[in-house]
């Protein structure tokens, strides 16, 4: 299974902010979609990635006062992506290496989706399910 299977299931849309705006605002859209991380963009440009970790560690660092400044400052700036033909293993080594829970999908140097840890556990255990099935049919007709 690969990416392009997680992203015809689950759609393309991906939620993002703009670098300038307030950490308040994305915690917000953060808990009002209930998910938990959003693409920093500039335009059609990854600028970096903002999740829960993310804000702990501001609010940790910087007290309350970090939900005043920009998204840029508490925001991840390396951000690994994957491409539509990646595996469903090679996610699941990529996240668990590390030690993050979302991936942008980038394919032709534009951004078309976003995979979680969540979705790749739900098809996962699609694909377990799947193969029971599939050997209690084999084992019924034997």
């Amino acid at each position: 299974m690969t990416v392009r299977a997680i992203l015809s299931a689950k759609g393309h849309q991906v939620v993002s902010v703009e670098p300038d705006a307030k950490l308040s605002a994305a915690v917000k859209i953060l808990s009002d979609q209930q998910i938990g991380s959003v693409l920093v963009m500039s335009g059609a440009r990854i600028d970096g990635i903002l999740s829960e970790r993310d804000v702990v560690h501001a609010l940790h660092e910087r007290g309350a006062g970090a939900l005043d400044e920009a998204v840029s400052a508490a925001m991840t700036r390396k951000v690994v992506s994957c491409r539509l033909s990646d595996t469903v293993a090679h996610l699941m080594e990529v996240m668990t290496a590390e030690k993050f829970r979302h991936l942008p999908v980038v394919e032709d140097d534009r951004l078309v989706g976003l995979v979680s840890i969540g979705d790749v556990v739900k098809l996962r255990v699609q694909e377990y399910e799947v193969e029971q099935e599939a050997l209690r049919d084999y084992i019924k007709t034997a």
